[in-house]
């Protein structure tokens, strides 16, 4: 197994080495209070790998916590750290999280009593809620000079975490911490954060050496504008503020046939009054309005009024043209003074040391599956561990999956416009085949021409073969929408370098 510090596979089927926190939170009612959420060790409900067991958190909208002991603290001093656990959301997740938290190592650590206040020195792993999906890194760093503890988050990661949460299957979650205070996060051994523990944690690990004084302030006189109106400009003798922003169009006519007796709306002749209609209670009948059938045929009807336009004499409210302010001292800020909580610690790595390892979890969701936890400070060690344990998952739940052809019957399924791209693979074929075979004899130098033009067409096709053979693997990690339109390329493709050396043939036999 190599160098390690923890490492659990629960293959023997119970919780031995488990403590379960019979604790209770201090800031909740009495009633959700308790961490009585359930834990059990059993196979996944679809496991591929009979057999195989996990730690299964069981019940929904209950606080759990469960923990276990190092086999001997681990202390950040020359080599890495490195945790690696397995998580698979059998039941998808709603809102909850499946993140470890490294216990502190100090004197009052009591795992019967673990709760979310315990102290901890780094939490890790995958947290939703809604369409928030994380990835937790984060580290609790003591300052030097106060003693107090804050914790330091992780940028977000750039990769789309999405398919993890949703996929129903087994990731493999990492982090490496390495003694140069550099970090890599990684699910499945594929690099989906890092950075440095200097520069990519907020807040910052170590402040900044001024800040600005909190004592000054913007002086009464101070001017921040860099326009004013010019105080020397005077509004011209002929400008009307009062003049409107439209006016009557003098130039237009009323058009010919307007009705102006007829009004637009008219009550409706067929309407007949309700016969529990109580004048007394609902007022004087009258029959709902209705276009009037007299105005359908003329251009218009009642008032003619003259359409509005704008008025070319328009200026509005004068305002006096705004100036450069001669005054203009820039926005205020205020002054810098040395920041009397600074310190600077380049080595952030030395956390403090860590004796256990936790979840202290709220979930809506039941059946979290865990599996393979394993710390160690040898990378090595740690990929041989995830080749045993979640490389064996991983390949079971890959040969468990449909083949290419279930897969595209399925997709046209639930996407019926897929027949045509299957038709249109097989028709186009057999059309170009027809086409092809039944062309007449051509000249030399028209078939020389043809030949040419041909070799050519082959040669691209078998680059992009090529650059298929390359992408394959890329394809599989963006789905079997992209897995189809490689598939439906290269089927194209293949078809296509046949039919040409089919043609090719023709030609040459055509010079004889």
């Amino acid at each position: 197994m190599g160098e390690h510090f923890f490492a659990e596979s629960f293959d023997r089927g119970t919780l031995d080495g488990w403590v379960v926190s019979s604790a209770k939170k201090d800031d909740a009612d009495e009633e959700i209070a308790k961490y009585d959420g359930k834990w059990a060790v059993e196979e996944m409900k679809d496991s591929k790998l009979p057999g195989d067991k996990g730690l299964v958190l069981k019940s929904r909208a209950k606080h759990h916590a469960i923990s276990a002991q190092l086999l001997r603290p681990f202390t950040f001093d020359s080599t890495p750290l490195i945790i690696q656990y397995e998580v698979n959301f059998q039941s998808g997740i709603d809102c909850g999280g499946a993140y470890v938290k490294l216990l502190t190592q100090t004197p009052e650590l009591n795992l019967d009593q673990f709760v979310d206040k315990t102290p901890y020195t780094i939490m890790f792993g995958p947290d939703k809620c809604g369409e928030d999906y994380k990835l937790h890194f984060i580290f609790r760093h003591q300052n030097p000079k106060t003693g107090e503890f804050e914790e330091k988050h992780a940028k977000k990661p750039d990769a789309d975490l999405r398919t993890y949460y949703t996929d129903k299957k087994t990731h493999l979650y990492t982090l490496v911490v390495n003694p140069d205070n550099t970090f890599e996060v990684l699910v499945d051994q594929t690099v989906v954060n890092s950075g440095s523990l200097l520069t990519d944690m907020t807040p910052p690990v170590n402040p900044p050496a001024e800040i600005e004084d909190p004592d000054d302030h913007k002086p009464e006189d101070w001017d921040e504008r860099p326009k004013i109106q010019d105080p020397d400009a005077a509004k011209p003798e002929d400008w009307d503020e009062d003049a409107p922003a439209q006016i009557p169009d003098e130039d237009a006519v009323k058009p010919d046939g307007w009705l102006d007796d007829e009004p637009e709306y008219t009550g409706d002749p067929d309407a007949v009054k309700p016969e529990d209609w109580d004048e007394d209670m609902d007022g004087e009948w009258e029959a709902p309005q209705v276009p009037n059938p007299a105005c359908e045929t003329a251009p218009g009807c009642g008032e003619w009024k003259r359409p509005m336009i704008d008025n070319p004499n328009y200026k509005g409210k004068w305002k006096p043209p705004m100036i450069d302010n001669p005054n203009y001292q820039g926005v205020w800020k205020p002054r810098k003074i040395p920041n009397p909580a600074f310190f600077e610690d380049l080595h952030p790595y030395k956390m403090t040391p860590f004796s256990a390892v936790g979840l202290e979890l709220w979930s809506m969701t039941s059946d979290i599956f865990f599996d393979n936890f394993f710390i160690t400070n040898d990378r090595n060690t740690a990929e041989r561990w995830a080749t045993d344990g979640w490389g064996l998952k991983k390949a079971a739940e890959g040969a468990a999956e449909p083949g290419l052809a279930t897969q595209m019957l399925n997709a046209a399924e639930e996407r019926p416009w897929l027949w045509v791209v299957y038709v249109l693979t097989v028709a186009l074929p057999l059309v170009l085949i027809i086409v092809f075979c039944c062309t007449g004899k051509v000249t030399a130098t028209h078939t020389h021409r043809v030949r040419a033009g041909l070799e050519m067409k082959l040669q691209l096709i078998k680059t992009e073969q090529q650059l298929f053979t390359i992408k394959q693997p890329v394809v599989v990690l963006v789905g079997f929408d992209a897995l189809l339109n490689f598939s439906s390329r290269v089927i194209y493709n293949q078809t296509t370098e046949i039919l040409i050396q089919l043609h090719m043939n023709e030609v040459e036999s055509s010079l004889f």
